[in-house]
């Protein structure tokens, strides 16, 4: 079997304020990401609105999954995050390995396995 990518999708609403100080820290999440070597995409998407934001990660396989998990991005920015947005969906397309299916389902997230695909 191939190893197949896995994403991640999540959606938030920023605290009335703390936009500027939500977009700094996502721009440092995201210079995070840049090196973990399985980070394929990190990508911040704004809703028109200005208060809403989507974050699609997409990784190489269920390992750079756990490696982002337990690694600074994740340690060192999501506190932060927390305290300036409400999550309001996450979402894991794909097989992220145990390790990180029990740490998301901590966080409330929802997990979606291959039905069928098509990868290039």
């Amino acid at each position: 079997m191939v190893e197949q990518v896995v994403r991640l999708a999540v959606a938030m609403t920023v605290h009335e304020g703390k936009l500027e100080e939500f977009q700094k820290l996502a721009a440092s999440m995201t210079e995070g990401a840049k090196a973990e070597p399985g980070t394929i995409g990190y990508e911040w998407f704004a809703h028109p609105d200005g208060k809403k934001f989507s974050l699609l990660e997409t990784y190489v396989n269920a390992a750079a999954v756990e490696a982002h998990f337990t690694g600074p991005v994740i340690r060192q920015g999501v506190p932060g995050l927390v305290a300036l947005c409400m999550v309001d969906r996450f979402e894991i397309f794909g097989d992220a390995g145990p390790k990180v299916r029990e740490m998301a389902g901590g966080m409330g997230a929802t997990f979606f396995t291959y039905s069928i695909a098509i990868g290039r």
